[in-house]
Order: structure tokens, then C-alpha cells, then sequence
């Protein structure tokens, strides 16, 4: 523990910190007795908004030092901003990211000990699973929120999120405003970047979730063991009191390995599981309008009818309901509710035409951006298709590039039609982002490629047949498309809607 954490608590100017009005990470919000804090981040360097912060009222500023510098590089360092600080209340310290959530969890007054959290971790499921649980919670009488990609919020009425995981500051501010609201418990997506950048540092999780791992954010993160060991942190450096492990997983079995205490949850029959609390499928039936699961448990055994699509929904469902019976609800009950349970927006969510159902095909919006997420999309799609299967999708520009061509090539071997079309390209050519995923097919004449996005739609329900399923990938919940440094309206949901009439 730093300096800042051993001796701010000792002196006089921690008591005049914890009356101070708001913590901020962005000096553009800083008001007349706000805390700054200074962060030397992944992208941007915060310490260079010292001044304006101070100009628009900061009481007092917190600021990230360089590692074992001594006090006269300090006053040197901050010399060059002109500023005294002394004078000017500047505190610097080395590793201050590291401590920024204890430090956040004091000001907010610890609102982690106030309710049940849940993190959950993984590539894929995070978001689904975390609605699920919040709208179980509720279904059973509780008051819930959620924070994670969808948005941060009371179950609901949630507020559109910029980072799947929020800075430490943003995370303690919520989780205390949700506590103000009178939530009880609260599920929380914990991404990679979050974990390895020491955001949910002083959380105090009742659970952590592991959904899976699979190829993504390797811009970031540089291999998958640097991948896997960010996710695990959740589960071996921070405060968790349980944790269910996905045993589908091959990172999840090594987990569980480790994890003797830990939930282990399966929806493949055949596995054999060695946990002492546990949980499994047995047998799954697949219709139009979802799902019958039967499973058996360490809890005991019973049948949970689901509303959501495809074999991953059945995992992030009975993962969801292990989590809940790890925290003591009763079984019963979670059963009884079960069938109540909707699905996510933008994941796996089906548009039918109410008017021309005959005629159209059914379209599938969802989320899935990875190999491996695109793969169980195309799976589950394939589950309810009489017809052939298309496929729309994109990649992301500015992000993972190597993943481009590994999707090209699952939606060959899984789809019978694919149009390739442009996601979010940001500040990259799209030419080159559709260069890199033609890369990946064998027989790239058959793919159709058209870069207006809605163009890509339109044309492949109006080439559908009413036995066919399409298949709308990468940008599920988003409502707009990312086109150089510009966010624009858009939603693959209302293209869909009105071209299906």
C-alpha cells in the first residue's frame, strides 16, 4: 500500500477530502469543490489538466507520481504547470490507479458492503447474464441495478454506459446512488481492461461469474494468457466471497481446479463434474419460442422453461441460476419465475413480422463481434432455421484486427449466405477493415459486400426466403454507428422493423 493510502487517513487534509462534493476523472466536470485526480491513463495523459481543474474550482487534486520519485522531482514536476502545491492542494502519489477504488470506496462510504454485487467476468455472455439476474432479482421481490455495456442503472431504467466497466470513481458513485435509490443488489459486468487497469479494485463482490474466454481485445492485452490472467484476477486477487465457474470453459476447468469451493456449471450432459456444489443439463429442448432445460444439482433437479434463444442462453441462464442459488434463494421459487424471463435487447433478439409473417423471414439481431460469440450466434440461429441461414456482419475498425479473418471464415463454414458490411470503422479505412475479413473465406465470390450497412439488411430480407433466418451480427443494443470520429443514429433494429414492413 502506497503513501497516500498509509498517511491521507493521518492527516488533516483526509477529513477536508471526504466533505468535498464529487471525485472526477474529467476536469471538464470539475466544479467548485470537487476532488481532480490525475491518472496517467492508457491514452491520455490526466495530469496535464491540473490547471483547468483548479481554474474551475477544484478543491483539492489528487495526482498519479512517477514511481519512487522523491519530493523535490514533485515540486519540480509541478513547477512546470505553475503551480504551488502547497498552495494549491495537490497531493501526488506513485501507483495512484492502483488505489483510486479504495480511495473512491472511503469518499462514497463503502456502498459495495450495502447491497449484494455481483461481477461477472468473460468474452461473451457478461451482459445477458447480468440482465437476467437483475430481472430474477426483481421477479422475486428485490430491488436491482446493473452496470456493464447496455447501461448503468436501477433494473430498467438504466443510462447509457461509455465503458463496459466505468472508471474506479464512476463505479463507487453509482453503486452509492443505487444504494440512495434503495437497490439491493446490483450485477456488474467487470471487463479485462477494468481488471487489469485496478478499477474494481476495493470491491467488495458476494459473487464473481465466470461466462468463458475467447479470442478478443488482443490490441490491448497482447496474448490470451495476458487475457485469461486480467479475467482471473476477479477471482484470485479481489474480494470475492463465491464464484461460479462456466465448466464448459477449457479456462473455465483450469479455474476450477484452482477453485475447489467454487459453483461448477455445465449444459453438456456428458461431463462429468467434481465440485461439491454443482449444476448441469441434462437434456434441452429447442423450440420456436425458446427453451425446456432440464438439469440436475447439488440443490436438486427440476426444469426451467425459457424464453431465450440458442444453446449459449442456456448457459448464461443456468449460470445466472447457479449464481442465484450460490446466494441462498430458493430453488423453487427461481423455477416458478423462470418462464418470465425475457431476453436482452440486441442479444440473440428475434423480429418477426406481425403482419407478413408468411412472407418474411425471421431476423436475429445480436451483439456477437468475436469468433467465437459469432459461432454460437450462427449455432443458435441455426436451432430455429428451416431454410438457409444468412449472416450480416462487420469489424470494428481501430480494434483487433487479427480477428477479422477468423470470423470470415466461421460465418463460411455456419452460414449459407453472407454479406460482409461495415460495423463501427471509426477512424479506419473501410476498405482495408473488408480486405483484412476477405481474407478468411475460401471462396470469397459468394460473399456479397456492401458498406452501407442498412443497404446490407434491406438486401438480405428481400432476398430471404420466409423459411429463412437472418442473421444481423455485431451491434446488437447500439444505436449508432461509429463513422470516423462521428457517432451517428442508427440501429440495426429499426432497419430491420421496416424493411420487414
Amino acid at each position: 500500500m502506497n503513501r497516500l493510502l498509509t498517511f491521507l487517513p493521518e492527516l488533516p487534509i483526509w477529513t477536508e477530502i471526504k466533505s468535498l462534493n464529487q471525485m472526477t476523472l474529467d476536469s471538464r466536470q470539475v466544479q467548485q469543490g470537487d476532488l481532480f485526480v490525475a491518472l496517467k491513463g492508457h491514452n491520455v495523459d490526466g495530469r496535464q489538466f491540473i490547471s483547468k481543474a483548479i481554474e474551475q474550482g477544484a478543491a483539492i487534486i489528487l495526482s498519479e507520481a512517477d514511481d519512487d520519485i522523491d519530493e523535490a522531482e514533485l515540486d519540480s514536476k509541478f513547477a512546470k504547470y505553475n503551480l504551488d502545491r502547497t498552495a494549491c492542494k495537490v497531493i501526488a502519489m506513485p501507483k495512484l490507479a492502483q488505489h483510486l477504488s479504495a480511495i473512491a470506496d472511503s469518499f462514497y462510504q463503502q456502498p459495495s458492503h450495502k447491497l449484494t454485487l455481483v461481477g461477472i467476468t468473460g468474452t461473451n455472455g457478461k451482459t445477458t447474464t447480468a440482465q437476467l439476474l437483475a430481472q430474477w432479482c426483481n421477479l422475486l421481490g428485490g430491488k436491482s441495478a446493473v452496470m456493464g455495456t447496455i447501461g448503468n442503472g436501477l433494473y430498467g431504467a438504466v443510462q447509457e454506459a461509455v465503458n463496459t466497466t466505468g472508471s474506479a470513481i464512476e463505479i463507487q458513485r453509482n453503486l452509492a446512488s443505487f444504494v440512495e435509490q434503495g437497490a439491493d443488489f446490483c450485477a456488474m459486468e467487470v471487463s479485462s481492461h477494468g481488471l487489469a487497469q485496478y478499477r474494481a479494485e476495493a470491491l467488495d463482490f458476494d459473487l464473481a461469474i465466470f461466462t468463458n474466454l475467447s479470442r478478443d481485445h488482443l490490441d490491448y492485452h497482447n496474448t490470451m494468457e495476458e487475457y485469461a490472467q486480467a479475467k482471473f484476477r476477479l477471482f484470485d486477487e479481489l474480494n470475492t466471497k463465491q464464484q461460479v465457474i462456466n465448466a464448459d470453459d477449457e479456462i473455465g476447468q483450469q479455474w476450477l481446479s484452482q477453485l475447489p469451493n467454487a459453483v461448477a456449471v455445465s449444459i453438456n450432459p456428458q461431463i462429468s463434474l467434481s465440485q461439491s456444489r454443482w449444476i448441469k443439463v441434462t437434456k434441452v429442448d429447442y423450440t420456436l419460442k425458446g427453451a425446456t432445460i432440464e438439469f440436475t444439482s447439488s440443490w436438486g433437479n427440476g426444469s426451467l422453461n425459457s424464453r431465450l434463444i440458442g444453446a449459449f442462453n442456456v448457459s448464461n441462464l443456468l449460470t445466472a441460476f447457479a449464481g442465484l442459488l450460490a446466494l441462498g434463494y430458493d430453488l423453487q421459487k427461481l423455477v416458478e419465475t423462470a418462464p418470465l424471463l425475457n431476453g436482452v435487447c440486441g442479444r440473440m433478439e428475434c423480429l418477426v413480422s406481425e403482419e407478413n409473417q408468411a412472407e418474411n423471414p425471421m431476423v436475429i439481431v445480436d451483439y456477437a463481434h468475436t469468433p467465437d460469440a459469432l459461432e454460437k450466434a450462427l449455432e443458435a440461429a441455426r436451432l430455429h432455421c428451416e431454410g438457409d441461414l444468412w449472416c450480416v456482419f462487420g469489424c470494428g475498425g481501430d480494434r483487433d484486427t487479427g480477428k477479422r479473418p477468423l470470423m470470415a471464415r466461421i460465418t463460411e463454414q455456419n452460414a449459407d449466405k453472407v454479406i460482409v458490411t461495415d460495423d463501427n470503422p471509426r477512424t479506419e479505412d473501410p476498405d482495408v477493415i473488408f480486405s483484412d475479413i476477405m481474407q478468411g473465406f475460401k471462396k470469397p465470390n459468394k460473399v456479397q459486400q456492401m458498406h452501407i450497412r442498412q443497404y446490407a439488411i434491406e438486401t438480405a430480407i428481400a432476398q430471404a426466403e420466409p423459411k429463412d433466418v437472418v442473421l444481423i451480427a455485431g451491434k446488437g443494443h447500439e444505436d449508432y454507428q461509429i463513422i470516423g470520429t462521428k457517432k451517428y443514429h442508427f440501429s440495426d433494429q429499426e432497419w430491420a422493423k421496416k424493411f420487414l414492413g
